[in-house]
């Protein structure tokens, strides 16, 4: 049958509709995960359009998918978090929502505190075990939707839950119709997407969740789940892997608004800012993170990341104060405790930071030159200079001007005598056998020890 699309006005043929395909045997597609090789990244050269929503945004699991992964955070720090997650999404909330255990006391206390904070952003959703008590839990909680968790490849069906496709559907169905008798909107967190049989199971089970939701009159939102990170952001791979290819598909022949589809990623192969870049270029509006991309194993999407993929997408921050990035950073780190790799973009010691004495030079001439951005305005981080045996006469003069905040006719020259006496030191502890870094307090000293103990302050 032909119809005309609602996405792109033309005729199109719809004449095929997926049924649910209860095989005997699992599909673990054997062809590309081997198990015992890297898994293979198989081309069909089938093209899927672009389809940018027209509104996008974040959604962060720090404290749900992100907390899995560390110590238990107090409720004193949830509270923090949540309160920093505002305060970067801005007044239009690009960090649209965020999510929640509600298992135990400690948890229900830190979303009743959040709540009362009176906050517009993120709105607070629930991670919930698919049960009629939990459903009741969170609509006495004053919440709205709630995640579920909905396996979908035969890995998980077969080998972990037991079950056929048929009964697993059926299960997952029954929970759905749960949460709409209680009132709330079910997210369903399809694990596993990129490791499923599409059209076998995805797509029929997304069509009956749909009609569900028709009948209701309550939305379901769809959460692909790249639960291994086996995603793969290219336009032309092949099914399960391909993320444009599952974004579209829940589109084209699921009929799920862009409102109502989310992409969640994890980092295994490295792939995860990509990905959810992708998923955002080919159709759904939300992608879930996680801050400084914390969780299971490799981690999430970290949120920061998007933020400045949004940025560049879209040609606007919309409000969102990046600053708040290194506020976060800090937070992770000094109350948290939480040990930042040094070279993590964005909030890593060393992010915006140079050794060698050539880019240290440039920097001098003009930061622009070696430093990705205007990092003072955009994170409050201005670029920096770490002094070693490369740093040489410009890594050191940097290091004086930026250290002591020193402007104008203040600054200091490479050819300075003071940077001369350094320099001759630095070479002589690096002669004598020195192989670390110098510290800022030992350069400081030893300033002082040339300035007679004046300094420069």
């Amino acid at each position: 049958m032909l119809e005309i699309s609602k996405k792109s006005n033309l005729l199109e043929q719809n004449s095929y509709k997926y049924s649910l395909q209860d095989v005997a045997e699992p599909n673990l597609y054997r062809e590309v995960y081997t198990y015992s090789e890297v898994p293979k990244m198989p081309f069909n050269h089938r093209r899927v359009p672009m389809n940018m929503p027209e509104e996008i945004w974040i959604t962060d699991t720090s404290l749900r998918d992100g907390q899995q992964s560390v110590e238990p955070y107090s409720v004193e720090q949830i509270v923090e978090i949540y309160k920093l997650l505002s305060k970067l999404g801005g007044p239009y909330g690009i960090v649209r929502q965020t999510e929640m255990f509600v298992y135990s006391k400690k948890d229900r206390e830190a979303i009743e505190k959040c709540m009362d904070l009176g906050l517009k952003f993120p709105e607070i959703t629930t991670w919930i075990r698919a049960s009629k008590e939990d459903f009741k839990l969170v609509k006495d909680l004053g919440i709205r939707e709630t995640g579920i968790l909905v396996s979908c490849s035969d890995y998980h069906i077969f080998k972990k839950l037991g079950k056929t496709r048929k009964q697993a559907m059926e299960g997952y169905l029954a929970t759905v119709a749960d949460a709409f008798e209680a009132g709330v909107m079910p997210r369903c967190h399809l694990e596993d997407i990129t490791r499923a049989d599409f059209y076998g199971f995805v797509v029929p089970f997304v069509n009956e969740l749909m009609k569900m939701s028709r009948d209701a009159k309550i939305p379901v939102k769809i959460r692909a789940c790249d639960t291994m990170g086996y995603g793969v952001p290219y336009s032309e791979v092949a099914l399960p892997r391909s993320v444009p290819g599952i974004i579209y598909g829940l589109q084209h022949y699921s009929d799920v608004p862009s409102e109502m589809l989310e992409w969640h990623g994890h980092n295994d192969f490295y792939k995860s800012v990509a990905n959810a870049t992708a998923a955002w270029l080919y159709g759904a509006s939300a992608v879930n993170c996680s801050l400084l991309g914390i969780g299971e194993r490799t981690g999430n999407v970290p949120l920061e990341a998007m933020v400045f993929e949004y940025a560049s997408l879209r040609g606007s921050l919309d409000g969102m104060d990046t600053t708040v990035i290194t506020e976060i950073a800090d937070f992770f780190k000094n109350e948290i405790g939480y040990k930042i790799p040094p070279m993590t973009p964005f909030i890593g010691r060393n992010f915006n930071v140079t050794k060698a004495g050539i880019h240290a030079d440039g920097l001098l001439k003009d930061e622009e030159i070696y430093n990705i951005f205007d990092t003072d305005k955009i994170l409050n981080r201005p670029a920096a200079v770490m002094i070693s045996k490369t740093s040489g006469l410009a890594g050191i003069a940097y290091w004086i001007n930026q250290n002591y905040g020193l402007k104008g006719d203040k600054v200091i020259g490479k050819r300075d005598e003071l940077v001369l006496k350094l320099k001759e030191w630095i070479d002589k502890e690096y002669e004598d056998g020195r192989q670390t870094a110098l510290s800022n307090d030992e350069l400081e000293e030893k300033i002082n020890e040339l300035t007679n103990g004046k300094g420069l302050a």
